[in-house]
């Protein structure tokens, strides 16, 4: 993400300006876009050379890689907004490779007539959580596009990190035996975003989960870096995420209702829209198989961590059913926790 510093005519207004198409031609007007909003918020060693790409210190270990691309709607909801989003969607998916997140670089598409003010605030909203999660936003690129031909602003990304463990963790390694753990209550960030979109109100605000991972992940395989699986049940929720799990390692997975956690003010929610918390996406959860014996181990180390304090044992893997999903309800019976075939919310990341 390339920029200069001419003398301009007069700056950005930041407050009643708008994106034009000027802003993605090239120019002197990019080249201000650039400066004064990008590389205000993201500055870093990297960033500040004004190359169009990024010259990284070389990795010692394996190198893990990850790429996003944001879409919501709205772009902005209880507890974070797009920016954030791209950041710890990105930051999480590098870490559940068993990976440390380092460097991200991100890519806008911004619809001519998208306020300057929004622009801005996401920017610094993607910085803030870029701090958060110790990673650097090292390289970019910028596309204007006309009006009625977006949706005021899409981000891309794409994260680098370098793996923490020698063992592999991989959807292809749950074992029977093995133990779920979740770090914390399902459906927060789908209800978040629909209960905003649709202008509904709870007693109780319910706010979206984005938050990022890695700290977790790493006190995780500090204690055991042998851990089997690590996966973020974003899209499709806490039952498309295991089933997917069940259909690459071949193994059947059984759950017990009454102990994954839900909010009352998301079960409430989702009761009166007709959803299902377990296929309600969350942007700041983890799904942990291990082996049993590591299991009170890892519940330790998530727990530490404040975005694991919630943390619990949900269910195990088993050698029987394979490839399916099944759970113990809260009335003693035994249900298919079966894929869905579409989302039951769209454009929620």
């Amino acid at each position: 993400m390339s920029s200069v510093k001419p003398d301009y005519v007069r700056r950005l207004d930041l407050r009643h300006g708008r994106i034009e198409m000027t802003h993605g031609a090239g120019g002197l007007a990019s080249a201000q876009l650039i400066e004064e909003i990008f590389s205000r918020h993201f500055t870093n060693q990297w960033l500040d050379e004004g190359h169009d790409g990024a010259v990284l210190p070389s990795l010692e270990k394996p190198i893990a890689v990850s790429c996003d691309a944001h879409v919501i709607s709205p772009l902005f909801f209880p507890g974070g907004d797009i920016g954030r989003l791209a950041i710890c969607g990105t930051v999480n998916d590098v870490a559940m490779c068993g990976a440390k997140p380092l460097y991200i670089a991100a890519s806008f598409i911004l619809e001519e007539g998208f306020e300057l003010s929004k622009l801005d605030q996401i920017v610094q909203s993607m910085a803030n959580a870029a701090k958060e999660a110790n990673v650097a936003i090292v390289t970019g690129d910028t596309k204007v596009v006309e009006k009625g031909h977006g949706d005021g602003i899409y981000i891309s990304t794409t994260g680098i990190g370098e793996k923490l463990t020698d063992f592999p963790i991989s959807g292809r390694n749950a074992q029977p035996g093995d133990v779920v753990i979740i770090s914390g209550s399902m459906g927060d960030h789908g209800t978040a975003i629909l209960s905003k979109r649709e202008n509904m109100s709870f007693l109780t605000e319910i706010e979206s989960d984005t938050a990022p991972l890695n700290g977790l992940i790493k006190s995780v395989l500090n204690v055991t870096p042998d851990v089997h699986v690590l996966r973020d049940p974003t899209r499709g929720g806490l039952a498309a995420t295991l089933n997917e799990i069940a259909h690459q390692s071949g193994v059947g997975i059984f759950l017990h209702e009454e102990k994954i956690p839900v909010k009352p003010a998301v079960a409430a929610a989702c009761e009166f829209l007709g959803l299902d918390p377990l296929f309600v996406a969350n942007e700041g959860k983890v799904i942990v198989i291990c082996r049993k014996e590591e299991s009170l181990k890892v519940l330790q180390a998530m727990k530490s961590d404040p975005h694991g304090q919630e943390a619990c044992i949900i269910g195990e893997v088993t050698a029987e059913n394979a490839g399916f999903v099944e759970m113990e309800t809260l009335l003693g019976g035994r249900r298919s926790v079966d894929w869905l075939n579409g989302e039951q919310l769209p454009r929620i990341c």
